[in-house]
């Protein structure tokens, strides 16, 4: 079948009955809720441009095995080319987001095509269970569908280990099996994108210091949202119900994360991928190489959200009359900086790319995870240039109503500038406010230094796979030489 259109994946949201829950209330209809449907039009207005016969070559790509037209987003990439024409996709995405919904559906559609490519490693837990992986992407990519997935399990206590601990009645972990599947319980965060999704994936990055080879802990599994048993419970939302003037980014890009409770959730056979085996989960992303497709997912992600923060910067000091000074001349340079490094580790991550053992054109792993170590500290960065550029005129915010109100000559006469008019003064820095003051842009602050694990985390991955050797053995040489 094609690639759907945004009217049908609302359709198909609004026919769901996930239960989720928001400020004490079961929301009926995600696609009409306050707190919600701004970000469920934002996914329908990717729907609409993949589907755009105007983008519809730059976007979809035809099965080889069955001739159906899929998102871009799912091909399993055997060439550079492929890899180059994946990322123009997603980026395309990315922009039309300004890089602000970091769990777009490319997120999960790159990882289960790269899974549905190595589907032999699944395998090696049960037979059936690679059979599984290729069934479910192929349902997933054939209808168009939207994932989001929980990996952490939520912890009474650090005490033990001082991490992870996976402690029986918290964690998520089988009760038990039956002939129809395996039996969960536990609760699992942090799902972004949970309550505008299709179907919601399981799985964790590794489970850290469990040393037992088989474990009820030890799952990755994938079910319909509106499974029985399974409950979202959302945070509060930030799209706080205003304009697009007003709150340019929060009403239209929140993406909602959750806490998923499995209350005794039946998880069919053939929806499981790993069950029990410690090693088989705690080598996923490295072994099928994961890792390195989602984070050239988020190599376009932070190079969208580079190029919105760089433009808005240029624009403030443009519209202050600033742009000359030397402050405002270094900071621009430090976020052009970024900017260049994010694209240049994405294209080193192409133009590195190698197959691999599973015969998949795998990014190179090190310039792509460079990026999620980077953005950690560079976003949070970004955000402060915002701030310091543009100082009390972030205050000097009136609202659209203000605009057209009473003061509306004092406001146009006062707040005008050379280069702008009042209104365009006071749109622009109302969305420079989203970005670096408002509760959304601090929710996208805190969202950046985790993305990706935290900073010690990331600082021992990077490490681990940086070829160390080749750069100790050049100072060795040095050191030789007569």
């Amino acid at each position: 079948m094609p690639t759907r259109t945004g009217a049908q994946y609302l359709a198909a949201l609004k026919a769901r009955q996930t239960e989720v829950w928001l400020r004490g209330e079961r929301v009926t209809d995600v696609t009409i809720h306050p707190g919600l449907a701004g970000g469920a039009k934002a996914i329908a207005s990717l729907y609409d441009l993949q589907s755009d016969p105007a983008h519809r070559e730059s976007m979809t790509f035809t099965d080889p095995d069955t001739g159906d037209t899929l998102g871009l987003s799912f091909i399993i990439p055997r060439t550079h080319e492929d890899l180059v024409r994946r990322r123009e996709m997603m980026l395309k995405w990315a922009r039309t987001t300004c890089g602000m919904m970091g769990r777009s559906p490319d997120f999960m559609n790159v990882t289960f095509a790269c899974w549905a490519g190595s589907a032999d490693y699944f395998g090696r837990g049960r037979p059936e269970f690679a059979d599984n992986m290729r069934r479910y992407y192929r349902y997933i990519a054939e209808n168009d569908l939207v994932l989001t997935h929980s990996l952490i399990n939520l912890q009474r206590s650090r005490n033990v280990s001082g991490t992870f601990n996976l402690q029986e009645g918290t964690a998520l972990q089988v009760i038990r099996e039956t002939s129809a599947g395996i039996i969960v319980k536990g609760a699992r965060v942090l799902a972004t994108l949970g309550p505008l999704a299709d179907e919601i994936a399981v799985y964790s990055p590794r489970l850290a210091q469990h040393v037992d080879q088989h474990s009820p802990f030890a799952l990755s599994f994938a079910l319909p949202c509106d499974t029985k048993g399974l409950r979202f419970l959302c945070r509060d939302s930030f799209d706080q119900e205003k304009s697009h003037f007003d709150h340019p980014l929060g009403s239209r890009f929140e993406e909602m994360d959750s806490v998923v409770f499995f209350d005794d959730v039946l998880v069919p056979w053939d929806r499981v991928f790993i069950y029990g085996d410690v090693g088989l989960l705690n080598g996923t992303a490295s072994i099928t190489h994961s890792s390195a497709h989602t984070a050239h997912q988020g190599c376009a992600k932070n190079l969208a959200k580079c190029e919105l923060v760089l433009g808005v910067a240029l624009l403030m000091t443009e519209t202050l009359g600033n742009s000359h000074l030397p402050h405002a001349e270094d900071r621009i340079g430090e976020l052009v900086m970024y900017t260049e490094l994010m694209r240049a580790c994405m294209r080193a991550a192409e133009a590195d790319a190698e197959l691999d053992e599973w015969g998949i054109m795998c990014p190179a792993p090190l310039p792509a995870e460079t990026t999620r170590n980077l953005f950690m500290t560079a976003y949070p960065r970004m955000v402060e240039i915002l701030q310091l550029l543009g100082s009390s005129s972030l205050m000097i915010l009136p609202t659209e109503a203000d605009m057209d109100g009473p003061l509306a000559g004092h406001i146009e006469q006062y707040l005008a500038t050379d280069s702008s008019t009042a209104r365009d003064r006071v749109k622009l820095f109302h969305l420079a406010w989203d970005i670096s003051c408002s509760s959304f842009g601090n929710r996208q602050v805190l969202y950046e230094r985790f993305f990706a694990s935290d900073p010690l985390t990331r600082a021992r991955a990077l490490t681990a796979m940086f070829p160390k050797q080749q750069v100790t053995d050049r100072v060795r040489s040095f050191l030789a030489r007569d």
